[in-house]
């Protein structure tokens, strides 16, 4: 429901027969209003004056009455939009340019300018909003004479261009590299309170697991500010690989695995050292480890929904740390008091990369939009890379045409950053809204699908490397983008889903 923001002081004197109403001038979007009686069904009235600035007041004079009359100021309601409401949300521009067939069923908006434009048909079912234009452009090596494909808008309305910017309530900077705070890990002594502090994943997650080049530890914690948070920790020596240098790991976080690596491709060929974690013997150890139990107790409405993941080891020039997924075809699915699944939400700074289908428990249901068995899920990363379930790390360093991939299905919606656009040309692209989800495999015959809401609020700051097109570490797959309609239920959010502000001004 809207909240009305917070009322300033009005001030109330008589003067030479009238009443002199004042207020600070930095609420210049409230409205003065009159009512003959407070009571809870009161009628309040919007009054016309005049008004003039005196100092830092807004001062209005009004002429007495002989009735009763009572005041007071009524500012701007504030109401909140879940950002995975949109099946598409860009904080800075979002190019179509070169997509192929692709008809998008929500409601798309960027905070800037919209590029569009393909041999192929490009619809959009629901409105198209944007805060600059919507236009086509010579663009990833294409110009405007090419762009032959049909473009169709069939929201009611169809576009609407210039509209105000969408922010989120961390202050007044939302750009891009602002907006990479919410995945990162607070500054010390940092307020979590405090508006940045309430956006961060790292506090609202009921789990922190932090990797450091000796020490693996978790963070148990019922709410930001938690006064007795639990600790749990696992040491080993990062140039020993053997099974025993490991046993505190195995032992504490039978999930987890610090050893394994391969090699990305679009990322210069790096090698990738991974914070893998297994997310059905996560789910496991969620319910039979004690001092889950002990502080995330049975009945309780404080859940571990959230993870938070951080690998903060140190790497080579040509290393890159991430975090991988695996075994993720059925998620953690805590549980409110009422009974209803809240879902799970994975959070990283790192480069994130999932491995195989994920949130799928109804298997008839894969490559497919059927999402009625799903759960709320949200996948949130510096950016995202999805490894078909043939995958091989072994074989991740030779020609992609040798890592065939096989039809994969992720049901989640998904906040990353991308590496945006330098120019026009094929080798300045940042590969589009098609892109966000990175590929690095021979997807020639296979289907992707994605039933989920995509949103870029922030660039990539770790993998940071310029996207290619198809044919140099990957072939593109036949997309299956659909937005999962039940993020339209706010039961059906994921866990710590950020919030837009949307400012409806007074009557």
């Amino acid at each position: 429901m809207p909240s009305p923001a917070a009322s300033p002081e009005l001030n109330i004197a008589s003067a030479n027969g009238g009443i002199t109403l004042s207020w600070p001038t930095s609420a210049s979007n409230f409205v003065l209003q009159a009512t003959s009686q407070v009571t809870p069904s009161a009628a309040w009235t919007g009054l016309s004056y005049s008004s003039e600035v005196v100092g830092a007041e807004t001062v209005v004079i009004l002429p007495a009455t002989n009735s009763q009359q009572f005041f007071r100021l009524q500012g701007p309601y504030l109401c909140y939009l879940p950002v995975f409401e949109f099946a598409i949300f860009y904080n800075n521009l979002l190019e179509f340019t070169w997509t192929a067939p692709l008809t998008i069923n929500g409601r798309t908006h960027a905070n800037a300018d919209i590029y569009v434009g393909s041999t192929l048909a490009l619809t959009f079912n629901s409105t198209v909003t944007a805060t600059g234009i919507i236009t086509k452009t010579n663009w990833d090596g294409h110009t405007t004479a090419e762009y032959t494909g049909a473009l169709n808008y069939n929201g009611n309305p169809g576009y609407i261009t210039n509209m105000p910017a969408l922010t989120l309530p961390i202050g007044a900077d939302n750009s891009p590299a602002a907006m990479h705070g919410i995945i990162e890990m607070p500054p010390t002594y940092e307020d979590p309170n405090s508006l940045m502090g309430q956006q961060r994943y790292f506090n609202k997650a009921g789990i922190v697991l932090l990797v450091s080049n000796s020490t693996v530890s978790v963070i148990l914690k019922a709410s930001p500010a938690d006064p007795s948070p639990i600790f749990i920790q696992a040491n080993y020596f990062p140039t020993n690989y053997a099974f025993s240098n490991y046993v505190q790991i195995f032992t504490n976080f039978p999930f987890l695995s610090v050893t394994n690596r391969f090699t990305d491709q679009r990322e210069l060929s790096k090698t990738i050292k991974t914070t893998q974690i297994n997310v059905g013997a996560y789910k496991n150890w969620l319910v039979t480890n004690p001092f889950v139990a002990f502080k995330f107790p049975a009945g309780s409405d404080v859940l571990p929904n959230i993870l938070y993941v951080a690998d903060n080891r140190t790497n080579l020039s040509t290393e890159l740390v991430a975090v991988r997924l695996t075994n993720g075809i059925v998620i953690p699915t805590n549980k409110a008091p009422s009974g209803a699944a809240t879902g799970f939400t994975v959070a990283t700074p790192n480069p994130l990369y999932i491995l195989g289908n994920y949130n799928c428990p109804d298997a008839a249901s894969l490559g497919t939009t059927n999402t009625s068995k799903t759960f709320p899920a949200s996948l949130i990363s510096d950016a995202l890379t999805i490894l078909s379930p043939t995958w091989s790390d072994g074989a991740s360093s030779g020609a992609y045409s040798s890592r065939n991939a096989s039809s994969t299905t992720i049901n989640a919606a998904i906040l990353s950053g991308n590496v945006c656009s330098t120019g026009p040309g094929s080798t300045e692209y940042s590969g589009g809204l098609m892109n966000l989800p990175r590929l690095l495999e021979n997807w020639s015959g296979d289907t992707l699908t994605l039933n989920t809401s995509i949103v870029n609020l922030f660039n990539s700051v770790r993998a940071t490397n310029q996207f290619q097109n198809p044919g140099v570490y990957y072939s593109a797959p036949t997309r299956q983008i659909s937005f999962d309609r039940n993020f339209q239920d706010r039961l059906r959010q994921p866990p710590g889903t950020p919030l837009f502000t949307v400012v409806v001004p007074a009557n």
